[in-house]
């Protein structure tokens, strides 16, 4: 694989997913072939879909882009690569590991614009903006 390229097109179930010159990821994001994901957000998926078993993906938020409010089924790690984001928790800026547990929720703003690794064992469930009391927002 050439080194110049940060990363593969998503590769077939039994491939190995190698990320090279991650941590420039920013300085060489428009090498990255991304979708629109949410509003102001796009997405390159690693391996997974998304809505069944583990799913891992780079995510960059442009100013203000937004994941809404949604529910954790499983573990989910986020790696803040380039900017800062922002949750109920509060800002976690670049070089920060975030793992949310099972049965949490909170929804997510890019502030200034960032790319995130977000790693995450089942698919989460996107909630109204009221939702039950029983859920524990992170």
């Amino acid at each position: 694989m050439d080194t110049k390229t940060v990363l593969p097109s998503p590769p077939p179930n039994s491939s190995r997913v190698e990320l090279r010159h991650l941590f420039d990821i920013a300085n060489r994001q428009d090498e990255i072939p991304w979708v629109p994901f949410k509003d102001g957000v796009e997405i390159h998926r690693l391996y997974g879909d998304g809505k069944s078993g583990p799913t891992a993906a780079l995510l960059r938020f442009q100013k203000a882009g937004r994941v809404p409010l949604h529910e954790h089924a499983g573990y989910e790690h986020i790696f803040v690569l380039a900017g800062a984001q922002r949750d109920q928790r509060g800002c976690a800026e670049a070089g920060t590991l975030i793992i949310n547990p099972p049965g949490t929720c909170h929804s997510v703003e890019g502030e200034a614009g960032c790319i995130v690794l977000a790693i995450y064992e089942k698919a989460v469930r996107f909630l109204p903006d009221a939702f039950p009391s029983s859920i524990r927002v992170v």
